[in-house]
């Protein structure tokens, strides 16, 4: 049973909704340690394939519950960072953010630190920490100029602006931007084009590209051993893909 946030499992997805609206959803550390066992969890089920993340009420993530902080609450360990993901880098199971409201601080740097980013036509995403004496460093200050480069990220974070979902698109940082009541659905369809692939080919993919990001060379990138790639080389699902696609039908993924 969780305290701050509502977790779903159904059909190899998992779907977890923050669920502090009275806060936008704000974070405290027992909010961020827990989000981190549920995640944790994710990663060792074998039956779950993807994960969503989104806010209940009007926001996604306020951030860091300064309310929190500044009446001296308790402050327990968060090894997995903020969200549970922002300091998770083992994780090859894809995550996706459907961001539904304001993504600000912590709330922006946890979709920034899933693999992709589906927004409402209503969110708003910034790293305003400086404009209160902090600075983001749960990701953002060094996933944003990853992601976009140096000098749009640097257009963010040295102001702290508020950027919209549309220019969030045109930065790069946005995959989708789609009406507010569609989220969910559009959301689902992004998952359904996911579940739609051998799971053990999708986490081999991934961890290939981000892996591959902090090499020194492209050669060095592409003549590197993946143990993911070998999991995907020796299971079930590497024959059961071109022995469906042999028999012209849907291929039924174990991810095994």
């Amino acid at each position: 049973m969780t305290d701050y946030c509502l977790v779903d499992k159904k059909d190899h997805v998992m779907t977890v909704t923050l669920n502090r609206p009275d806060r936008l959803n704000a974070l405290h550390p027992p909010a961020n340690a827990e989000l981190g066992e549920v995640f944790d969890e994710f990663a060792e089920d074998d039956d779950l394939w993807v994960a969503v993340i989104t806010g209940s009420g009007r926001g996604f993530s306020a951030g860091n519950d300064l309310r929190y902080q500044a009446e001296g609450g308790e402050r327990v360990p968060m090894p997995r960072g903020f969200g549970g993901l922002t300091s998770r880098f083992d994780l090859t199971k894809p995550v996706i953010a459907a961001v539904n409201g304001v993504a600000m601080g912590g709330g922006f740097e946890i979709a920034l630190a899933c693999d992709l980013i589906i927004a409402s036509d209503k969110a708003m995403f910034a790293l305003p920490e400086p404009k209160v004496g902090l600075a983001a460093l749960a990701g953002g200050l060094n996933r944003l100029p990853r992601q976009i480069g140096s000098k749009r990220a640097l257009g963010m974070i040295l102001t702290g602006r508020h950027v919209t979902a549309v220019e969030g698109k045109e930065l790069g940082f946005v995959n989708d931007v789609v009406p507010h009541d569609t989220l969910m659905e559009a959301t689902q369809g992004w998952v359904d084009q996911i579940v739609a692939c051998a799971p053990l080919s999708i986490r081999a993919s991934k961890d290939v590209v981000y892996r591959s990001l902090s090499m020194a060379s492209l050669e060095e990138s592409m003549d590197t051993q993946y143990d993911s790639v070998r999991t995907m080389v020796k299971s079930e699902d590497f024959v059961e893909g071109p022995k469906a696609f042999a028999e012209k039908r849907a291929p039924n993924w174990q991810g095994r």
